[in-house]
């Protein structure tokens, strides 16, 4: 850095004078001067940030917010009420059109068969006026979508579906007044078929028929108290709920309802609550009251097209909530976080806890017996964040350096638990927009531009270009993930191919290293295995998941057992062979085709696949849900990459070994005329392939469609990123930050930035959605990158160089993970629907 500033400030001649140049050319040499003088406070202004705002204290930081939160949402919860079914029922916003936000939880959108199994040989029972019936009507229409509004107006209706002996009732009494009462008192006689839910409501027909009076109002209240005792004793065999009154659209209501006004109607929501609220001798009633829907209707109320009658959308959502309210604490679905009770934690949550806080103890014993050895500080290098390495080889890990890494990583396990299992902080529903994917994108997009540095090496490729991929990739993944852009479709194509992207480079990477250097050792196949595989296997303990749910982690595991078992197997073939004879490059096309044959019969033959895959002990890491489907459809989507990515190592390397590739600094890759060529039709095949995703139907034509033609993109973009060398020459410090525990983000988002396993959003900060992400966002990334060092300092650990020892660890581990699958076969859990 020092050199580049002398560099930039070296601009007048060593004798201090301008000479006789023209004043074309000293204004030339001025404004020349001024641009370098705006580099160098560019890259001032980096240094500056970079030096007051390192990993370190940005850890810290994290560290202190957390604990903040953790303080908040407690206090919050113990005196504010935490109720998530609560929440549910009285508080909410519209994400969008039609997309109803409880506060602080997740509702599930209910589908006819998961309906059908919650109230199988159930009684529901509906009573009130006209607007409980389109109510009614709404939550049978969950249960048979085919139903349509057939009753006749003013008279009971009833609903059974045949299948599974749901029992749905609606019981026209427009008035809280005696007659109701009656058929209340007539359900809590002994030996009566008492219903398992209740919805009533009634107030615009009191107020209809009398003129909106005083009067009225006063009656309302003492026929509702004495209601309100029934409904309590209701309340001990099933659920019951009072529906407040929705607002109406006074301008728009017929002549005979005007004297219904929403003055009226809050005045009698109020008298219903304050009796309602009172009629429990505890001072709690369990009558519950449902108010999300009116929160909803004073939203829509004027789409009514009588000023009285809810439109069909705001009907829904009354429906799907009464229905969360009482299926999912039976159903407990994922992304159904309201009105669920969190479960304890099983026998091997409860091991890793107990695990993870031995090591805290072993650690403080260590440090209390003077094991700890001081270590100077390093200074932090204020280009990358990170702490400079000691000139001086490092002692090798100790017992200490294990036992801090188990320590460290059993802290970060508890906020795992603590944001996806327990019953801490929020969880909101996902809902697309554009702007919520392109604006985000466009933000990385200027960030990853702002910090861009000049590479240490040209060569194609290189391994800050290869970060920096992976680092933009994940970032756009990440956002499309926490946006659900899935529902895009040219995104959600798109995407795929920046999957496909990672695997090619499993492939291209995997394949130059074996090429290369022949290490075929058992050393360096352990590291990659417990780098790729530690955090989530651990997590598949602490959350309680299989080993598929983190799908992306098993499926490059897999092509690195493919990749090393095609190069390590007879024939070995490596570069140094191949120079001594032509030969030896047919030897590598021909394994190549034929780890492309064996993946073409996999790919047309599923039964085939199941067999094998379906095999136990192999099948307890492919299964989810008990079926191999998912793992199926994961492979044969990106099917072709990885071998796309050998191949093109291949081509790449035997180029580079001909020397027919200009990789100096500056250089174009080729010759200028088929660099131009190239760059040209790369652009051309990157805009069709664009176009095309663009144009696709449904995703099941384009994911048909994706594996043959996902490479066209990635060749054309790593032509257009590589051909020219100016190209080469930069990258961006910011993306391949990031690119360096893309891995731990990819993992990470599940638990700790997503939430209910990235079927909805972790609220730390409720009641701010900008504010909240960022603060999120923070925390994950430092999480992240911890995870990465932890999992880098426990490879060093725990896979020794000596290979004795290292086979006496794998028997070890072997013989303990046989253990745990044989106890655990047969009962493995599965997450709700």
């Amino acid at each position: 850095m020092e050199r580049k500033e002398a560099v930039l400030l070296d601009e007048a001649p060593a004798d201090g004078t301008q000479g006789d140049a023209p004043l074309l050319l000293r204004t030339g040499a001025c404004c020349h001067g001024g641009a370098k003088m705006a580099v160098l406070a560019y890259s001032l202004g980096k240094r500056e940030i970079n030096q007051h705002f390192t990993i370190k204290n940005a850890k810290l930081i994290s560290l202190a917010l957390v604990s903040l939160l953790l303080v908040f949402h407690t206090a919050s919860r113990y005196y504010g009420g935490g109720d998530s079914c609560e929440w549910l029922l009285s508080r909410g916003r519209y994400l969008g059109e039609n997309v109803w936000q409880p506060y602080g939880c997740m509702m599930h959108k209910y589908k006819s068969n998961e309906a059908n199994t919650c109230l199988a040989q159930k009684r529901v029972v509906f009573v009130g006026d006209s607007r409980i019936r389109q109510l009614f009507y709404s939550f049978i229409k969950v249960i048979d979508p085919e139903q349509r509004e057939v009753g006749n107006k003013h008279e009971d209706i009833s609903f059974l579906h045949k299948s599974s002996s749901v029992n749905v009732e609606f019981l026209w009494y427009p008035e809280a007044n005696n007659s109701m009462k009656e058929r209340l008192v007539s359900w809590t006689h002994e030996g009566s078929l008492k219903p398992d839910v209740v919805i009533l409501g009634a107030a615009t027909w009191s107020i209809k028929l009398r003129s909106g009076s005083s009067e009225t109002l006063q009656q309302y209240k003492v026929n509702l108290t004495a209601i309100a005792v029934h409904l309590e004793k209701l309340a001990d065999h099933g659920e019951v709920y009072w529906v407040l009154q929705d607002p109406v659209n006074e301008e728009v209501l017929s002549e005979n309802r005007k004297m219904i006004t929403n003055q009226q109607l809050e005045q009698y929501n109020e008298a219903a609550a304050d009796v309602l609220n009172s009629s429990n001798r505890n001072g709690r009633s369990r009558v519950k009251l449902l108010a999300a829907s009116r929160q909803a209707a004073l939203e829509t109320i004027a789409q009514s097209d009588d000023g009285l009658h809810l439109p069909e959308s705001t009907r829904n959502v009354g429906a799907m909530v009464l229905m969360n309210s009482v299926c999912n604490k039976i159903l407990r679905p994922i992304d159904g976080s309201c009105c669920q009770t969190v479960p304890p934690p099983n026998l091997l949550q409860k091991l890793s806890a107990f695990f993870f806080l031995g090591s805290a103890v072993v650690l403080v014993v260590l440090h209390v017996l003077g094991n700890n050895r001081h270590r100077r500080p390093v200074p932090p290098d204020v280009e990358s964040l990170e702490e400079k390495k000691p000139a001086s080889a490092a002692a090798p890990p100790g017992s200490k350096t294990l036992f801090k890494a188990l320590c460290r990583m059993g802290i970060i396990m508890g906020y795992f638990y603590l944001c996806d299992r327990a019953d801490v902080f929020m969880k909101e529903q996902k809902f697309y927009t554009h702007s919520t994917f392109f604006i985000p994108l466009v933000y990385i997009i200027v960030l990853g531009v702002f910090y861009n540095e000049n590479s240490k090496e040209t060569k194609f490729l290189n391994r800050e270009q290869t970060d920096e991929w992976k680092g933009w990739m994940q970032l756009v993944i990440l956002i499309y993930h926490v946006s659900g852009a899935s529902a895009f479709l040219p995104v959600y194509m798109h995407v795929r191919v920046l999957v496909a992207a990672y695997l090619f480079q499993t492939g291209y990477g995997h394949f130059s290293f074996f090429w290369l250097k022949g290490d075929f050792g058992l050393y360096r196949v352990c590291q990659v295995l417990f780098r790729l595989n530690f955090l989530v296997l651990v997590l598949c303990v602490v959350m309680d998941r299989p080993y598929q749910f983190y799908y992306f982690v098993p499926l490059v595991t897999f092509w690195f057992v493919v990749i090393y078992a095609t190069m390590a197997l007879w024939p070995q073939i490596l570069q140094k062979k191949a120079n001594s004879s032509g030969f030896w490059h047919l030897g590598i096309l021909a394994k190549l085709l034929g780890l492309l044959t064996v993946i073409c019969v996999f790919a047309f033959s599923q039964g085939f696949f199941e067999h094998i895959f379906g095999v136990w002990p192999i099948s307890t890491l492919f299964e989810l849900h008990g079926s191999i489907h998912e793992w199926w459809f994961r492979w044969k989507l990106d099917r072709f990459a990885v071998i796309h990515g050998m191949f093109f190592a291949f081509l790449y390397l035997v180029l580079q070994k001909r020397m027919l590739l200009s990789e100096g600094k500056g250089d174009a890759l080729f010759s200028p005329k088929i660099s131009n060529v190239l760059l040209f039709l790369s652009v051309v095949f990157f805009i069709t392939y664009s176009i095309w995703a663009s144009s696709c139907k449904t995703k099941t034509e384009c994911n048909e469609m994706h594996p043959y033609i996902s490479v066209v993109q990635i060749l054309a973009f790593i032509l257009i990123r590589n051909i020219p060398g100016y190209a080469r020459s930069i990258y961006s410090s910011f993306f391949a930050w990031f690119g360096k525990i893309s891995l731990e983000l990819f993992i990470c988002q599940y638990h700790i930035w997503l939430a209910a396993d990235t079927k909805g959003i972790l609220v730390l900060i409720p009641g701010n959605p900008s504010l909240n992400i960022l603060v999120s966002t923070f925390i994950f990334v430092c999480v992240a990158h911890e995870i990465s060092q932890i999992t880098n300092d426990l490879a060093q650990v725990v896979i020794p160089k000596d290979s004795v020892a290292l086979l006496k660890r794998l028997g070890a581990v072997g013989v303990f993970t046989l253990g745990m699958l044989l106890l655990s076969r047969g009962s493995h859990p599965t997450p709700g629907a």
